[in-house]
Parts: structure tokens; C-alpha cells; sequence
């Protein structure tokens, strides 16, 4: 368990936020939007193969609908590009990093408090990225108030809420089940940036919000019983 826990840590709070912060610095939001989106995909797979969960036909063609509604989402937004392809390895690795810590932190969840397995891997995190400790302290210097409480307020509320959130959710719940529930994120963002900033999202980014609904709502379906079956197990 404390290998796991180490894993989750290290992989999730650390390697993932690194490796996705770094790709957005090289591609667009969109494009790296669509990369990670392969998480869930990859969660599914690995809930399948490494917690029994059992392979799902119907989740299976749930992620599959809901990543081509994060493509729409991506090309009708204009902001697919991937510069020179560092920034795709950096999205590829954050998409892998953030799925295997999910897988670890799901066995984690059956031995230990929601809460606590989320403070501990953000404090493994922190360890992890100590490294960048030097870079944190110089560059707080010299940015401006407002730039150093967007970042408290970042890593206080939405973060913290969010990983607080979903480790409730998936210690009551199949990873790959939750993993592909997150697809009902960027319909929520393109909504969010209608309501907030008045951006109207272009048609096909309304179409991939849409086909992203209705891969998760697939993702949901339960396979039909045999009547046979039933009467056996009544």
C-alpha cells in the first residue's frame, strides 16, 4: 500500500501537473485538451486489465464517442497545432501519468480515508517537486499580486476541491467509470465561457460538446440480463 500511495503521488500530484503545464506552454490548451483526454480511455483499460472490473462493452464505446466529441471540441475551437512535437510527448506523458496514478490510487482508497489518501499524495507531490523550489522562489519575486493570488487561489479552491472531490467519487465507484465521467468537463467549460466571458463557441465545438454527453451517457448503459439468468439467480 505505501508503494502505492508513493506511486499516486509522485505520478499524479507530481509527473502529471508537470508534464501538463509544460505542454501548454508549447501547444495550444485545445490541442493538449485532446491528448490528455486519452486518461480515461487508458483508466478503462487499466480498471479492466489491473482491478477487475471486467471489460465493458458499453464503457468501452462510451470513451471512444466522448474522445471524438474532445477532437470536435478541439478542431471547431481552431486550436489544434502541435509546434514541434515536444509539447505532444510532454501531453502523451501527462494523459499516461494521470491514468496510472488513478489505477494506484483506487486500491489505495479500499485501505485508507478519501481524505487522507489526498493529503498524502499532495504531500508526496510537494516532495516530488521540490526540484523546482529554486525556479518557485525566483519567479514569485518578480511577478506581479495579482499573478501569485490567481495561483493560490488555483491550487486552494479548484484544485483542492477537485482531487478532493474525485477521490470521494472514485472510492465509491469503478475508475473507469469515473474516468470517463470527466468527459462532461469541456461541454461544462464551453458553457462556463458562454455564461462568464460571453465566448460563443464555434458550431462544431458545439457538436463535439454534445457527441462528448452522449459518449459518457453511453459509458452508462448496462449490458441486458438473460431472462435465463435472472431466474437462476432468484
Amino acid at each position: 500500500m505505501r508503494l502505492r500511495s508513493l506511486g499516486f503521488g509522485v505520478l499524479w500530484f507530481g509527473a502529471y501537473n508537470v508534464a501538463l503545464n509544460t505542454a501548454e506552454q508549447t501547444i495550444d490548451a485545445g490541442t493538449t485538451a485532446m491528448i490528455v483526454g486519452i486518461g480515461p480511455i487508458l483508466i478503462a483499460l487499466g480498471g479492466a486489465l489491473f482491478l477487475g472490473e471486467g471489460r465493458q462493452k458499453w464503457l468501452g464505446i462510451g470513451a471512444g464517442v466522448a474522445f471524438v466529441g474532445v477532437v470536435l471540441i478541439g478542431v471547431g475551437s481552431g486550436g489544434i497545432g502541435f509546434g514541434d512535437g515536444s509539447g505532444l510527448l510532454w501531453a502523451l506523458l501527462a494523459a499516461v501519468t494521470y491514468a496510472a496514478g488513478v489505477l494506484l490510487q483506487k486500491p489505495t482508497l479500499r485501505r485508507l480515508p478519501n481524505a487522507q489518501v489526498t493529503f498524502l499524495g499532495a504531500a508526496i507531490g510537494m516532495v516530488a517537486c521540490l526540484p523546482f523550489a529554486g525556479d518557485l522562489v525566483r519567479e514569485v519575486q518578480a511577478a506581479p499580486p495579482v499573478a501569485i493570488a490567481g495561483a493560490v487561489y488555483l491550487g486552494a479552491i479548484p484544485t483542492a476541491l477537485a482531487y478532493s472531490t474525485w477521490a470521494y467519487a472514485l472510492s465509491r465507484m469503478p475508475a473507469g467509470q469515473l474516468g470517463v465521467t470527466t468527459y462532461i468537463v469541456p461541454p461544462l467549460a464551453i458553457v462556463a465561457g458562454l455564461i462568464v466571458f460571453a465566448e460563443v463557441p464555434a458550431p462544431l465545438a458545439i457538436v463535439g460538446g454534445v457527441v462528448c454527453l452522449v459518449g459518457v451517457a453511453l459509458s452508462r448503459v448496462k449490458p441486458r440480463v438473460p431472462v435465463e439468468a435472472e431466474s437462476m439467480a432468484e
